[in-house]
């Protein structure tokens, strides 16, 4: 048996079941982050938001599925329309394809690559397109707005991620975000939102971790940096055009990109599957399941935890002008990542490493 699985066939049916997999959990988990989302808006303006469909309202997402997939697909007259259904396809397969990477527990993700964080910067860096797409293909000048916000919004705050992902990986030595989760092992205190075990880089890393925060906020086009899609100003931005399942396929893409930044604040910053204390070797390999069942438990945790901070700062946060948001991002991110990654090759160098 052991030797099939270790045959290509054997290779094929695990690496495809682990797709399957790893793409239903991020299907459900966008469902139910709508729900959260609309929950938590709800407790903030004293509502009790979605609570007909099923208990508690849990699957008023699945009811906006059918509802979606029923109606009829519009398409503007002007509009060039293979290029018009084409982007929501284009947003959704890069949304789910950049999960590839992302490690659930040791030894559990799709593809273990070395690149791992430029495979991530490879497939954000496209995912512009699929907006800038939708918002020409409509052939409306609101949609034409949005997705030129949404290019120069994009870019602009990638640079900053960027540059705050390179101090973590001078923290780690490594692009691998398996290796980058290892190197946080031993407690929390050993994070990289601590310094990576190397205190004085503390007051480094926990600036950098609200940068990454904010800056994801801007990169996923959410409140207070929801310019691209400004109902007061653009009404719906690029996705003036769609309805039906191609703006469901959008509001997937970006539900999707939401979840997938909570994943790498919590394998970036902080420890990704690892728990918040010491777990000794000789535990780990008498209890393997039992570890990696926990950090799976672990990583999730964290993910909601994420996405609870995205959920209320679109609760609460005012919209910025587009003015401000630039600069925000060119004349303050920027020169402060690039002080951190100063500060930490640095002491990368001549610290205590």
């Amino acid at each position: 048996m052991n030797q099939f699985w270790a045959s290509p066939v054997g290779w094929t049916l695990i690496t495809v079941g682990g797709i399957l997999a790893v793409t239903i959990f991020v299907l459900l988990s966008v469902a139910f982050s709508v729900y959260g989302d609309r929950k938590i808006w709800a407790s903030v303006q004293l509502r009790r938001g979605p609570n007909v469909v099923g208990p508690f309202g849990l699957l008023q997402s699945f009811a906006d599925l059918i509802k979606f997939v029923l109606k009829e697909v519009i398409i503007p007259a002007g509009a060039d329309k293979a290029v018009f259904l084409l982007a929501p396809m284009i947003s959704v397969v890069l949304a789910l394809v950049a999960w590839a990477v992302v490690p659930f527990a040791p030894g559990l993700a799709i593809a273990n690559i070395n690149v791992g964080v430029l495979y991530l910067f490879a497939i954000s860096s496209l995912g512009v397109y699929g907006i800038i797409m939708g918002g020409w293909a409509s052939n409306s000048k609101y949609p034409f707005l949005g997705g030129l916000r949404s290019a120069a919004q994009m870019v602009s705050y990638e640079v900053s991620i960027g540059f705050i992902v390179v101090t973590v990986i001078l923290l780690a030595g490594s692009m691998n975000l398996s290796t980058i989760v290892d190197k946080q092992a031993g407690g929390f205190w050993n994070w990289n939102m601590f310094g990576g075990g190397h205190w004085p880089l503390f007051f480094v890393m926990i600036p950098m971790l609200v940068v990454f925060y904010i800056s994801a906020l801007a990169e996923t086009n959410r409140p207070p940096f929801d310019l691209p899609e400004a109902e007061s100003e653009l009404v719906a931005g690029y996705q003036v055009e769609y309805s039906s399942s191609p703006y469901m396929l959008f509001f997937l893409a970006e539900m999707a990109n939401i979840l997938l930044m909570c994943a790498m604040l919590s394998i970036l910053f902080m420890g990704g599957w690892q728990l918040p204390w010491p777990v000794s070797a000789n535990w780990i390999a008498t209890h393997g399941i039992l570890y990696g069942f926990m950090g799976v438990i672990c990583f999730v945790l964290k993910i909601v935890f994420w996405f609870f901070m995205f959920a209320i700062a679109k609760a609460i946060v005012p919209r910025y002008r587009y003015d401000q948001l630039m600069r925000l991002g060119w004349k303050v991110f920027l020169p402060i990542s690039l002080v951190a990654v100063l500060l930490v090759a640095a002491w990368r160098v001549y610290g205590a490493f």
